[in-house]
């Protein structure tokens, strides 16, 4: 059964893995898939395809691998699991008034449970944590960013991990356009 799925790629257009979304758009069709929308050119793609998710992840990074020349991680969401998580409004506690940028921290597997992280209020602040995603506040700081107390925050987490656990942090204001 056909279904639509959304695609972040981790670590593209950094350094020398630079991909143009009109060749991955290509590169994808050329794979298979079809109505293919890149968001933004970090690397955020809505397509549609058949199978099971472990399926077209596997596709996913084979086809963009062989096309460009590198290994490129990709978390994998349906659109009922996207739809799911902006009905959730993991944000929604925020002050509107507040300087703050939202984040989402995405894996491709299951976190472990029970996790639980320090956040440092007024900072950066750990809102929820779901099975497969961490959504993170970074408070306008002095210096002007937002998110550089993120790593440390997260430390604990990166701690229990396998090593081959795939994350990619978007901002939210790009998961909101994934579907639209």
């Amino acid at each position: 059964m056909m279904g639509t799925w959304v695609a972040f790629l981790r670590g593209i257009n950094l350094g020398k893995r630079q991909v143009k979304m009109a060749e991955l758009k290509a590169c994808l069709e050329a794979a298979g898939f079809s109505n293919i929308k890149t968001v933004v050119a970090s690397g955020n793609v809505r397509l549609e395809a058949e199978g099971k998710a472990e399926a077209i992840k596997t596709k996913l990074e084979q086809a963009i691998a062989a096309r460009f020349g590198f290994a490129v991680g990709v978390v994998l969401r349906s659109e009922a699991e996207l739809t799911e998580m902006l009905a959730g409004h993991p944000f929604g506690t925020l002050d509107p008034k507040a300087d703050v940028t939202r984040h989402v921290l995405m894996f491709d597997q299951k976190l472990p449970s029970g996790m639980t992280l320090a956040d440092r209020p007024g900072h950066t602040e750990i809102l929820r944590i779901d099975a497969r995603d961490i959504y993170i506040a970074g408070y306008r700081q002095p210096n002007g960013r937002y998110t550089e107390g993120v790593e440390e925050v997260l430390k604990p987490l990166y701690a229990r991990l396998d090593k081959g656990v795939l994350d990619t942090m978007r901002n939210w204001n790009t998961i909101e356009k994934m579907l639209a």
